[in-house]
């Protein structure tokens, strides 16, 4: 027996004639919360890095960049070259979704190590902070994903499927809510405890590691109830998706940084 769900409309609000969508939102308040949480671990002399409230200010506007160029980048030359060389306009058009995790990824690093060369920090404990924050802003945007019934499941026969009125007719796997769960909830606490309870934050670099590769399992779990992308399909004929793909390739790099950095600085210590 299906789940059955009356879709919610994608736009949250219309403010003079101008809709407000929860995909909007759900980044907006993913930014909020981390910039909050980011002012805090900050402040605190056990981060050992501290920035100015211009600084501050300044990386927001750097992250943001990264993450919207970044995941909107990604997903036009990971996901859907073909269509966009045809459409280039519609790589603008945000709005109607399409934005990859591995791409914004990438425009964060970016954004990190260009802020921190720029006003000679460490841009290594600055990934760091942005690593444990992370899992939030993941959260909200896979909530954001089955709102706008994007990224579904494999059909299922599990009591928990789900079925959208007047959307699909056969129940699936609500996969975006697996990762909302896996990627949100499970990493930010593992990444929250790691950085509270444990001594990689004076390791720089290791925490960005421990991020990369704990994301890159998780994604690679819940991408074996996602249904693959309609424009790509399965990679092998047994079943590998570019996400499943595109993560391994980030566990194997992360597990390399996590190594060098954590030998790094235990060599320097000693």
């Amino acid at each position: 027996m299906a789940i059955v769900i009356n879709p919610i409309s994608p736009v949250a609000v219309s403010v003079f004639g101008i809709d407000i969508r929860w995909y909007a939102l759900a980044y907006i308040a993913g930014f909020l919360i981390c910039f909050w949480l980011f002012l805090r671990m900050t402040r605190n002399p056990n981060s050992n890095i501290t920035l100015n409230k211009k600084q501050s200010d300044d990386f927001l506007t750097a992250i943001i960049l990264g993450v919207i160029l970044g995941g909107r980048l990604g997903y036009v030359l990971f996901y859907n070259l073909p269509f966009f060389i045809a459409h280039p306009l519609e790589i603008f058009m945000v709005w109607h979704g399409g934005m990859s995790f591995h791409g914004g990824l990438i425009g964060v690093i970016i954004a990190n190590f260009i802020f921190a060369h720029q006003n000679k920090l460490n841009g290594w404990k600055l990934l760091d902070l942005c690593a444990v924050l992370a899992p939030i802003g993941l959260f909200f945007g896979r909530i954001a994903n089955f709102i706008n019934i994007e990224v579904m499941g494999r059909p299922t026969d599990i009591p928990w499927g789900v079925v959208f009125n007047g959307h699909t007719t056969i129940p699936r796997h609500p996969s975006p809510l697996y990762e909302a769960f896996a990627e949100g909830v499970i990493l930010f606490i593992l990444m929250w405890w790691l950085y509270k309870k444990t001594n990689l934050k004076s390791h720089p670099g290791a925490l960005s590691g421990v991020l990369a590769m704990s994301y890159a399992v998780a994604r690679i779990v819940c991408e074996m109830f996602r249904a693959p992308d309609a424009q790509i399909g399965f990679l092998t004929t047994w079943g590998l998706t570019m996400g499943q793909l595109l993560s391994g390739m980030m566990f194997i790099i992360g597990a390399t940084i996590f190594i060098t950095k954590y030998k790094v600085q235990s060599a320097k210590s000693n």
